[in-house]
């Protein structure tokens, strides 16, 4: 009987402490109302809740309410970090999804917040509703594999498992993608000014991903670029044909785009 209480206890006590464990993390989750939180709060309410298409309002608020620990999850933000190491050799999988809608800290949910907000509101409304979600999901777990892959080849080539093991979190690499995609449907042939430098639109994304390393060198530069490898892979390769078949069979509804026009112009 004393053995089978003390076996019976040990289930009881590992479960108390996971628990704790668990509300330790939900705890740290449970941020107030940050600056970053705030201000993208009062760039929503400046926009008007009414004019962001449904799928983009749900993906900021999704994010943010789960940034803030209203949504709870059984885990901590660094503990869905990818990397190719817990990717692809620990086959840690959900990893590809989950770690594009955690977030360090406030002011990198709001600057990601942001730009997705410009670029989706005139996706959503092109695509509709139902084929942008789709598109979303695809490009997020595009832009992770190609990260798994940029970290791979880096460190066989440069022999270096730093790249295997680096971790990011951040939507970032997906807003950069969405970047490519935006600027290939409404801004190709525009100019823009970036850091005092005028340069062709389509060049802007590769302009930023510099930038961006050069005055934040803690930001994901593979995640930037793997953002940037995803949109041009949609939108200059026959995996984007794939992809928009893919959406056209589930929703019934087609993909159509501004590039593809311009190529057919061009034939004929």
């Amino acid at each position: 009987m004393m053995r089978k209480s003390k076996q019976g206890s040990l289930p009881n006590l590992a479960t108390r402490v996971a628990l704790t464990i668990c509300a330790m993390r939900n705890n740290r989750r449970n941020r107030g109302l940050e600056l970053g939180v705030l201000l993208l709060v009062s760039e929503l309410f400046n926009t008007g809740f009414g004019v962001i298409p449904p799928v983009t309002l749900g993906t900021i608020i999704g994010q943010t309410l789960l940034y803030l620990g209203i949504i709870q999850v059984p885990w901590d933000r660094w503990d869905v970090c990818i990397s190719a190491q817990n990717v692809w050799r620990n086959q840690d999988w959900k990893r590809l999804i989950l770690s594009a809608v955690e977030h360090g800290d406030d002011r990198h949910l709001y600057y990601n917040m942001i730009s997705f907000l410009s670029k989706a509101r005139s996706l959503e409304p092109r695509y509709g509703s139902l084929n942008f979600a789709i598109l979303l999901t695809i490009i997020t777990t595009l832009t992770s594999g190609i990260y798994v892959a940029l970290g791979l080849s880096c460190a066989n080539v440069l022999h270096d498992a730093y790249y295997l093991q680096t971790c990011a979190i951040g939507f970032s690499g997906v807003v950069f993608a969405l970047k490519v995609i935006t600027t290939m449907e409404n801004n190709y042939y525009t100019q823009t000014t970036i850091a005092g430098f005028t340069m062709p639109s389509k060049y802007a994304p590769w302009a930023e991903l510099i930038l961006i390393h050069l005055l934040v060198p803690n930001a994901s530069f593979m995640g930037h670029l793997a953002g940037i490898l995803a949109g041009l892979m949609y939108t200059s390769t026959p995996i984007g044909s794939i992809i928009d078949s893919i959406i056209r069979t589930i929703t019934g509804r087609g993909m159509w785009h501004e590039w593809t026009a311009r190529s057919y112009y061009r034939r004929y």
